[in-house]
């Protein structure tokens, strides 16, 4: 008997009718912008996680751990990563 798999749309469809799902979602928002700022930026300078982690001087592991969006970077280390993507570090907020 094969397993029934239900695409990830529907499963997120019924979750989102869950107030307590819809909060902590909204939450992680802005995590979820950084990291895939960090992941666009380092693909736009068209860098491997490796070559980012060197002029870094660091590992590729800490780079895929700031990509995953699991830690939250200092500004320091956006500075940091930013330099090495010969990028600009912009920092807003907004309402």
């Amino acid at each position: 008997m094969k397993p029934k798999f239900i695409p990830v749309e529907e499963s997120f469809k019924q979750w989102k009718k869950d107030p307590k799902y819809v909060a902590a979602y909204d939450a992680l928002e802005g995590e979820f912008a950084l990291a895939s700022a960090m992941i666009k930026a380092r693909a736009d300078a068209d860098m491997t996680q490796e070559q980012v982690a060197e002029a870094m001087g660091t590992t590729q592991a800490v780079i895929a751990r700031l990509e995953s969006g699991r830690v939250l970077p200092s500004t320091r280390t956006l500075e940091r990563f930013a330099k090495a993507t010969r990028t600009r570090l912009h920092i807003s907020f907004a309402r």
